[in-house]
């Protein structure tokens, strides 16, 4: 049986972590081809470095056997009361991916449960994630793993 330790991400696997980021991306193209730009330029690389390096961010890694299998990309959020809004502080799943070579193998369900202990040792409620309406196999999952849906995004093109 294979160890899945998660864990923050060190500086040198994070040319890892932008390989399992490409592959992500390139799902996203092809998914919404009008929407996303082909390629994985330096800006989207730069983006992991920035998260890297942020108080109010992380980047953290699922390793299986010490190799880097997943990733998740997170954010501390504390928003002001809005006129709209009363103060909304969460912890927000901005990026993840796991390598097709280790799904279904409990690489992605490790990573969730990591930031589930770790938003309420941070003394955060809850998770936040936004996932697009093409991507079934990641929907299935978040249901899965517990996720529901509080708000919708519609469009229609014309």
């Amino acid at each position: 049986m294979s160890m899945i330790e998660v864990r923050p991400a060190k500086r040198e696997e994070l040319e890892r972590v932008n390989e399992l980021r490409r592959m992500v991306n390139d799902l996203h193209v092809a998914g919404r081809p009008a929407h996303f730009r082909p390629g994985f330029n330096a800006e989207l690389q730069g983006h992991l470095y920035e998260r890297f390096e942020a108080d109010e961010s992380d980047v953290l890694v699922a390793a299986v056997d010490g190799e880097v299998a997943g990733f998740a990309t997170v954010q501390y959020v504390h928003r002001p009361e809005s006129p709209y809004t009363l103060p909304l502080d969460f912890y927000h799943l901005e990026e993840f991916g796991v390598d097709a070579a280790f799904r279904r193998r409990g690489v992605a369900t490790a990573l969730v449960e990591y930031m589930k202990a770790d938003a309420k040792t941070r003394g955060f409620t809850r998770l936040d994630l936004d996932v697009w309406a093409f991507n079934d196999s990641a929907l299935a999952f978040y249901e899965a793993a517990g996720f529901t849906t509080y708000r919708r995004y519609m469009e229609l093109e014309v």
